[in-house]
């Protein structure tokens, strides 16, 4: 099975010649084509998300309102912060070793990358739920948690679990199956959105809503590993029950020098997000948090496409790097994603920009609306943005993402550190200012560099 898989792949992954099927993009053999294809497929996930997560935001938002709906959002970023310093996510090798692997017929290899990939993502995962736990009677105080809130935050810290699922993510989108990544995304909201309903039905508080969340993030763990197993038991076969004995480490060249580096740029180039609804609550309190964190949830129809188009573009570009093209070929096709992904956020920075708070009204309700302001700055920072995941992407198949690390360490030192002056300076629109540098330095950084990276090929 495995080989008349890769005899598939190779007659699509590998063509006589790419310019040429860049130039035929259009079509749904095209690796631009492949791309956006697969960006629609988890898309498709997404936009049934999206809808699912707008009904358990109005509902929490409004049952909540600003400030303990801000307590919500500090609790959940604080893990989820702790969980992408300290965790150890592998999906990035899994895709790109794992491309030479199928290029060379090697289902062992791939099965051996896979347990390596697996125990590497779970130790770090273990590590981050312990220093979760450990940090919140620091961390707690100077949120303004509430003593219920203090109570189940180290239980809260579990919610890690709900990223420790890349290893699977990674062997899908070497698959192609971005069908069932696209399912997957229905797992979290629907959660919330149940557990939501009932919280508010029985009439119970922030607590109940935590464990709500708690239980989504376990779910989403929990469905990814399950199909991410299924997929390869039908794909590998015996082979991924009882591999043959070989090193990763030594199969694989290079790999934990490429993990260590890919896992810094993830880090990096996800760290601010995490981190700023963090700092806007140690410096101006829950209730702006909660106001932040609507804000930014009005950019996410952006922000989580151009994450997804960066992970689905990583997986063709670590094939044509792996079939020996150069880099004129991965420039052309890098520049028809960035270009198309621009274009389709145009209309969404416009009607942000032009109804605001119309648009925090129907999230949130009118408490919330004093964030129109920072959202149409945040929304215009997401869109500049959208250049920087096809580029990180680009330049970690290349196999340089330390490069890449060191453009978004950059910009993050740069106004991330600047980030509580502008607070108190702006008020809730030094977020926004701090968004809007970032995004532009950093993008302008990472297409730098990734034209530097693809003239050595």
């Amino acid at each position: 099975m495995f080989a008349r898989r890769m005899a598939r792949s190779q007659d699509e992954i590998v063509p006589n010649d790419v310019a040429h099927e860049v130039g035929h993009a259009a079509r749904p053999h095209g690796i631009v084509g492949r791309i956006f294809t697969s960006l629609g497929l988890v898309l498709g996930g997404k936009a049934g998300a999206g809808i699912i997560s707008l009904g358990y935001l109005l509902l929490a938002t409004r049952f909540l309102g600003p400030t303990e709906y801000g307590v919500l959002v500090l609790v959940h970023a604080y893990v989820t912060t702790v969980c992408g310093i300290v965790e150890f996510p592998s999906w990035q090798a899994v895709v790109r070793y794992g491309a030479e692997a199928q290029q060379k017929n090697e289902p062992h290899r791939l099965v051996r990358l896979l347990r390596f990939g697996a125990k590497v993502e779970l130790i770090g995962g273990a590590l981050a739920i312990l220093s979760a736990m450990l940090l919140v009677p620091l961390v707690g105080p100077h949120l303004d948690w509430p003593p219920k809130a203090m109570a189940f935050a180290p239980f809260y810290a579990f919610a890690v679990l709900g990223s420790v699922r890349s290893t699977p993510a990674g062997y899908l989108q070497l698959c192609g199956r971005f069908d069932l990544l696209g399912l997957h995304n229905l797992v979290q909201p629907v959660v919330r959105l149940g557990g939501a309903l009932i919280v508010i039905a029985f009439g119970w508080g922030l607590r109940s809503f935590l464990v709500a969340w708690l239980l989504a993030a376990l779910a989403e763990f929990a469905v990814l590993w399950a199909m991410g197993l299924w997929v390869a038991a039908r794909e590998l076969g015996s082979a991924l029950w009882d591999p043959e004995q070989g090193d990763p480490a030594e199969e694989n060249e290079g790999i934990w020098r490429f993990l260590i580096a890919s896992n810094a740029d993830v880090t990096l180039g996800e760290l601010t997000g995490r981190v700023a609804p963090l700092v806007v609550g140690w410096v101006l309190g829950p209730a702006m948090a909660g106001l932040f964190s609507v804000a930014q949830r009005a950019t996410v129809i952006i922000a989580q496409p151009a994450q997804i188009l960066g992970n689905t573009a990583y997986a063709e570009l670590s094939h044509v790097v792996a079939s020996g093209r150069g880099g004129k070929a991965l420039r052309r096709i890098l520049g028809k994603i960035v270009v198309i992904g621009l274009l389709a956020a145009a209309p969404v920075v416009l009607v942000v920009a032009l109804f605001p708070q119309q648009i925090l009204h129907l999230l949130a309700g009118k408490a919330f609306t004093e964030a129109a302001g920072v959202m149409i700055v945040l929304v215009l920072a997401r869109a500049i943005a959208l250049i920087g995941p096809p580029c990180s992407s680009a330049i970690s198949a290349l196999g340089h993402p330390a490069r890449s690390m060191s453009a978004n360490l950059f910009a993050s030192l740069v106004f991330l550190s600047a980030m509580p002056w502008l607070l108190h300076q702006y008020g809730l629109m030094g977020a926004g200012i701090q968004a809007l540098g970032q995004a532009i330095l950093a993008s302008g950084l990472l297409v730098f560099l990734v034209w530097r990276s693809s003239l050595q090929r």
